[in-house]
């Protein structure tokens, strides 16, 4: 299929898609809770395991993935995969499937999300997308704007959006626990380079010379396809594909887009910590045109956001040289955890786990007094079964809204990608979260949407 055949293809589908609402979705009349929908899956292994644990008992009717080896073992692993049908260009599945799926999971590697996602939105897909939902800033704003127009049941698949713990640490911060949070920090050791040996099953992989050398590109893979939206040249090198991709700048988010989007949840989303007015780096170490740095000190700064004070958020991660301060009244144990978040309140200080859950005081004989005390009454209804699930319950009309549908997932994936801009670029950003733009340094606003390759452009599609 060529391009311009493509482009004039997904244009007329585009005309249609607009005005097609989606055979299930919240509100509007339809099948029972109890029928089955059709779901395919782009990208078929690895993190779709989550996808496909979550979508149990519903029909996996299509596969897409560019990668055959990993479709053959998607579809011979699974009893309920046995039938899909499978693809390796997921825009020829929804073509030629578009009347046989009603929703779409997308686990791909982040430079894909956006275009996966909204060409599903477009035909009136309901959509899971893994974290973090997208690669630059204008993608996100775009996949919020889909949402409005479309009308399909949204989702980012952050598990801990959907435990408990972070229902509880709201009601304990809107029950005054803590008084106003007035800072926060976040942390993560890592990301961990380590030597690749063509065995290991990690993720964090440096070349051994840059640019990465070009290596022969294995039979099982369209490289063409893998690199989908992105502009210019880039050879294949063995490290891309299938995992340490993350850990470059033109494909993934570091370990910003690996963790911050489960570790930071619970502040961002209790504290409504999505348009900072300037965020800046600290401190860095490594890292380069290629490479995302081994460890950063980033800061984020957040006015008054109705009743809630200004709040400053830090985000930390690397070795020794970036371990976040350890509170002082903090016993637990004699280190912090391998990760997490703090808040610093008025009344009390608090901490949440690597999935935004388990919340409890930062002194444990507090902590031991407020449980003898009493939790603050239950408000906020609890999820089963993680966001997948609570996604399928929501198409189905079974259940509210996802919790990270996209008017609060985009929102946190353009502060997230905010700070990815400040550890690249260094420096502070001054950032007009109304204007969409950079005020200070006009000459990163070039990164807020990056160049995209011909064919791939699913910006007409989105009104205004």
């Amino acid at each position: 299929m060529s391009k311009p055949n493509r482009r004039t293809m997904l244009k007329a589908g585009a005309v249609g898609a607009a005005f097609i609402p989606a055979r299930f979705s919240i509100g509007k009349p339809g099948p029972s809770a109890n029928s089955k929908l059709n779901i395919a899956m782009i990208g078929s292994c690895n993190i779709a395991g989550m996808a496909y644990a979550g979508c149990k008992g519903e029909n996996i009717v299509a596969l897409a993935d560019v990668d055959s080896k990993m479709l053959d073992w998607a579809v011979s692993s699974a009893e309920d995969r046995k039938n899909a049908r499978c693809f390796t260009d997921f825009r020829e599945m929804l073509d030629k499937m578009d009347k046989e799926i009603d929703a779409v999971c997308i686990s791909t590697p982040d430079h894909t999300h956006f275009v996966a996602t909204i060409d599903a939105m477009r035909r009136g897909k309901h959509v899971c997308t893994q974290k973090p939902l997208t690669h630059n800033i204008w993608e996100a704003r775009m996949l919020q704007k889909a949402k409005a127009q479309y009308g399909v049941v949204t989702n980012m698949a952050v598990q801990g959006h959907t435990f408990d713990g972070i229902r509880s640490m709201r009601e304990w911060y809107e029950a005054d626990v803590f008084g106003q949070i007035n800072e926060v920090h976040s942390w993560i050791h890592g990301p961990l380079w380590e030597e690749y040996d063509g065995k290991t099953n990690k993720y964090w992989h440096k070349p051994s010379s840059l640019p990465p050398k070009q290596d022969p590109i294995p039979a099982n893979l369209n490289w063409d396809l893998w690199l989908g939206p992105l502009a210019g040249d880039t050879p294949y090198n063995h490290l891309f594909h299938p995992k340490s991709w993350r850990g470059y700048n033109k494909f993934g988010n570091g370990i910003f887009g690996d963790w911050m989007p489960h570790i930071a949840d619970a502040a961002v989303s209790i504290l409504d910590l999505t348009s900072p007015t300037v965020v800046e780096l600290e401190d860095s170490e490594g890292g380069n045109e290629w490479l995302v740095p081994d460890g950063n000190r980033v800061r984020w700064e957040f006015s008054q956001r109705g009743e809630k004070d200004p709040c400053t958020f830090y985000w930390y991660n690397g070795g020794e040289k970036f371990r976040v301060p350890t509170p002082k009244e903090w016993d637990w144990s004699g280190w912090l955890p391998w990760a997490g978040t703090i808040y610093n309140g008025e009344k009390n200080n608090a901490y949440t786990d690597e999935r935004s859950n388990h919340p409890r005081l930062t002194n444990k004989e507090a902590m031991k007094a407020f449980k003898a005390a009493g939790y603050p009454d239950e408000k906020y209804e609890r999820v089963e079964g993680g966001p997948f699930a609570e996604w399928v319950r929501a198409i189905k009309g079974d259940g509210p809204e996802p919790g990270a549908n996209f008017d609060f997932s985009a929102p946190f994936t353009e502060m997230m990608l905010l700070g990815v801009l400040a550890s690249r670029f260094g420096g502070k950003i001054e950032w007009d979260s109304k204007s969409m733009r950079i005020t200070n340094r006009p000459e990163l606003n070039q990164f807020l949407k990056e160049p995209i390759r011909e064919g791939w452009d699913y910006s007409e599609y989105l009104e205004g």
